[in-house]
């Protein structure tokens, strides 16, 4: 079976490795020296690059003035007690470049900046997350105590600080997001995530909004064909011509998709495009955490299409069954959620 799409022109279009792998990257790192040890190590070995076309400089806080050279492509301000924290922040941005400050103090921080003068943006802080709350939604005494700033730096907050300072470069550094991804280990998972995120609403949207009978299928396709180019590039592993096969019987499963979705959109009378929607999501959604989870776990694109597939399969199916019974609301909300506001703008031009 023929699919509709032409694979060597998405793996073109889609990703470019190599040129990513050597894009030049610049990165200041300054230092507060008030700021914990632990912090400052984590962010340190963060920013770590073996890449060739990578350049990390640090420096510290207290040994002057900030001087923007123009050059970099983000800073990063890990910061303690110093009031300065905000006008350095304010000089960077100035010049012209993205400034996160990582703390493990969020409050204080943004209030001493604000006291002096210098507030910071809240997106531009970086913190780890603080523990949540314990039995329905009450705090336990611990929980409570550790919510308390200074945030306790543990593997899991830690965890959370990656993934929070993952995010904002591939927000704030768009145009070498890559490239980052690359180069520094923590900006894969985020990067990914959000290839997944986008391209799960995107067939729901896709399922959910059908003038054409079959039209659905090709753009489906297609958008998890990228979403896993996307994700293999984030972890620098090359889908070349001997894995183009492999690719084909995966985002065939468009088809299995959309046969399901059809099958059972005459079983939930009024609801046909949210089961469609459903489908169209949690398939996507399950192929691209698949494959993320399996590069974090040090597999390469040798056998993605086996994991990816499996994980699509089972989670169609459960869509399927949760989708034809009264269980299925919970489902079917969450794809509305994702694709009213692009079926309401569709039929608001037709």
């Amino acid at each position: 079976m023929q699919l509709p799409i032409d694979i060597p022109a998405v793996l073109k279009a889609a990703t470019d490795i190599d040129g990513a792998a050597t894009t030049p990257l610049s990165v200041s790192v300054y230092l507060d020296e008030t700021a914990p040890g632990a912090l400052v190590g984590h962010v340190r070995s963060a920013f770590a690059s073996a890449g060739a076309h990578t350049r990390v400089t640090i420096a510290y806080l207290d040994d002057g003035v900030v001087e923007p050279t123009g050059r970099d492509d983000m800073a990063v301000i890990v910061a303690g007690d110093d009031a300065s924290v905000g006008a350095q922040a304010a000089r960077l941005r100035a010049a012209g470049t993205p400034v996160m400050v990582v703390t493990d103090s969020p409050d204080a921080v943004r209030e001493r900046a604000e006291a002096a003068g210098s507030p910071l943006p809240v997106g531009d802080v970086a913190a780890p997350d603080t523990p949540a709350p314990s039995h329905a939604g009450v705090p336990s005494a611990a929980a409570d105590d550790a919510a308390r700033e200074p945030i306790a730096l543990t593997p899991e907050s830690l965890a959370s600080l990656d993934t929070r300072m993952g995010r904002w470069i591939i927000a704030a550094c768009a145009e070498k997001k890559l490239a980052f991804a690359l180069a520094f280990p923590f900006v894969r998972r985020p990067l990914s995530t959000d290839a997944v995120n986008a391209t799960s609403l995107q067939n729901a949207g896709i399922g959910a909004v059908v003038f054409i009978p079959g039209a659905d299928m090709p753009v489906m396709t297609l958008n998890q064909a990228k979403m896993l180019l996307q994700i293999a590039a984030a972890y620098g592993q090359p889908l070349n011509g001997e894995r183009i096969k492999e690719l084909a019987a995966v985002v065939g499963g468009a088809f299995l998709c959309r046969g399901a979705a059809r099958q059972l959109a005459g079983l939930v009378p009024g609801l046909g495009w949210a089961v469609k929607a459903a489908i169209g999501f949690a398939g996507t959604e399950a192929m691209g955490r698949a494959a993320i989870e399996y590069f974090e776990a040090g597999g390469d694109i040798v056998g993605m299409a086996s994991v990816v597939q499996k994980a699509r399969d089972e989670a169609v199916q459960a869509a399927s069954k949760a989708a034809a019974t009264p269980a299925g609301g919970k489902v079917i909300d969450a794809a509305k959620r994702g694709a009213t506001g692009l079926v309401r703008a569709v039929r608001g031009r037709s």
